[in-house]
């Protein structure tokens, strides 16, 4: 079975300029790769495979350096997300439902980057990625199982996360007759019928101070500025 563990990231600002400059060449290329699709099935009502536009990639290499400074199978993943995005679509279509046509990514509007099989490692306290190098990262918990793939992911805060799928033995419990009630509530997370409390994270309230300084600046930016400068103001010393 697979299992998600998350870690919070402190990259340089060296390294989280070169991140996002990788996100947007990823962009560029879900972009490139959606529009060979659209066009091809538009002019000539042909359907490209996932190898097909693997095989552009070195072609764009060529006319476009900067994607170079990518891993390569972060762009070949980024191709990949584009034929699951095309499967959907078919198969919705075929089942009657509103289909969705794929759509183009606008700027800022691609967030990840992941390393489906090789390129990274989990290092004491830093997350090692291919391209990119050693990232700060609070590792809170243990990793377990097998490394599978890596996901390096930009929230809308503009704080930097590594999120890893291992594949791990699943660990059944063992039987029991016991039973417990739940009951879901504002001052607590959950109550049980044992008494036993489970506390409310208020994750809103951790962050609020950090969200209206955000919000302050934001107010504070000119329009096409503001993201830049929320970026800048969450990054760490």
């Amino acid at each position: 079975m697979r299992k998600t563990f998350e870690y919070r990231l402190f990259p340089a600002r060296k390294q989280e300029s070169l991140l996002n400059q990788m996100l947007e060449e990823c962009r560029w290329v879900f972009n490139e790769t959606l529009a060979h699709r659209k066009d091809a099935w538009e002019q000539r009502q042909e359907s490209i495979s996932l190898y097909q536009t693997s095989s552009l990639l070195p072609q764009w290499k060529q006319e476009r350096p900067f994607l170079a400074m990518v891993y390569s199978q972060v762009l070949q993943n980024v191709q990949e997300r584009v034929d699951l995005a095309f499967k959907a679509f078919f198969r919705r279509v075929k089942a009657g439902e509103n289909p969705g046509y794929p759509r183009f990514r606008g700027k800022g509007r691609y967030e990840s980057l992941t390393y489906p099989q090789f390129g990274f490692s989990l290092e004491d306290n830093s997350v090692k990625a291919a391209k990119v190098g050693n990232i700060k990262t609070i590792v809170h918990r243990p990793l377990e199982g097998k490394m599978k793939t890596l996901t390096l992911r930009r929230h809308s805060t503009g704080k930097w996360y590594a999120c890893f799928s291992c594949e791990v033995e699943p660990e059944p419990l063992a039987p029991s007759d016991k039973a417990v009630g739940i009951d879901a509530g504002l001052e607590s997370f959950a109550t049980l019928s044992n008494g036993d409390k489970i506390a409310n994270p208020r994750f809103f309230r951790i962050d609020e101070k950090e969200l209206a300084k955000a919000q302050r600046l934001l107010c504070r930016c000119p329009a096409g500025m503001r993201f830049l400068h929320t970026s800048s103001l969450l990054a760490p010393a």
